[in-house]
């Protein structure tokens, strides 16, 4: 769920499913690049590169539902229709991952069981792995964003955040940090978020077909396309298995627990037998 897709060559025809949540338009599109960049990290086969800039899983379909608009912006309720619309789906498209690279930060005293964790941890128990970003509004504590609060889902922080971005910016220490309003600690990963190159929404702005970007947004769907690449390798994993390999096969940085989760994605242990 995110601000669209474009329909880039290296996705080739794997964008199987698309719904617009915001202007209920029926042709494919991203007005923002941000779902675009996003899908192809985890998903892009970097046909346009000759491989260089291919995503995690480049094999796996696309389902896009768009739920922010042209400047990154968005309901809450259109995050749980959005959620409602994939439970409607799921069997149609087989969907077995949810990547969520937005959130918002929870206000003081906010119920953990807001309509918007109430939904994902619907999908969840549904046998959806749901994956979300710790949002980059740290490094103090209570920073990590919904809905990456919840206790359920994989909530994925940055692994390189104290570096400097491609435009020479330096932002230390962004990525959020728990525990959450709920005495959680978050979040559960962490995987490369500086400066990442992947697919660009080629219509409009510069044309490029492919920009950088940083963020944990950009951690997440690196994640995402590993967990894909172990639900293929293991398709019978429901979503409790998926989070205990998640845990045990993760890179101990030797950061504190409400920086790191459990550590640095470890991908070639994790899918080792």
């Amino acid at each position: 769920m995110d601000t669209g897709i474009y329909q880039h060559s290296d996705f080739e025809n794997r964008i199987i499913g698309f719904k617009d949540l915001i202007n209920n338009r029926v042709g494919i599109y991203d007005d923002n690049s941000h779902g675009t960049h996003v899908s192809g990290i985890c998903a892009g086969s970097g046909w346009l590169s000759n491989g260089k800039y291919a995503g995690m899983a480049p094999g796996c379909n696309i389902v896009m539902i768009k739920i922010l608009d042209e400047n990154g912006n968005g309901e809450s309720t259109s995050v749980t229709e959005g959620i409602n619309w994939i439970l409607r789906n799921r069997q149609r498209y087989n969907i077995r991952l949810l990547n969520i690279s937005v959130g918002t930060l929870p206000r003081t005293g906010a119920d953990e069981k807001s309509a918007i964790i109430e939904s994902v941890e619907d999908a969840w128990d549904k046998g959806i792995v749901v994956v979300a970003a710790a949002g980059n509004s740290g490094p103090a504590g209570y920073t990590i964003t919904t809905p990456g609060i919840s206790r359920k889902v994989i909530t994925v922080g940055s692994s390189d955040d104290g570096q400097q971005d491609a435009f020479g910016r330096v932002k230390m220490n962004y990525s959020g940090r728990g525990p959450t309003l709920s005495c959680i600690c978050k979040p559960d990963i962490v995987a490369p978020g500086m400066n990442i190159t992947s697919c660009n929404a080629m219509n409009f702005r510069d044309g490029k077909a492919y920009s950088v970007k940083s963020g944990t947004s950009m951690s997440t769907p690196i994640v995402t396309g590993a967990i894909a690449l172990l639900l293929e390798k293991y398709p019978d994993m429901g979503t409790r298995d998926v989070k205990i390999r998640i845990k045990e096969r993760a890179e101990n940085l030797g950061l504190p627990r409400n920086r790191q989760g459990w550590g640095a994605l470890d991908i070639e242990h994790l899918l080792s037998d």
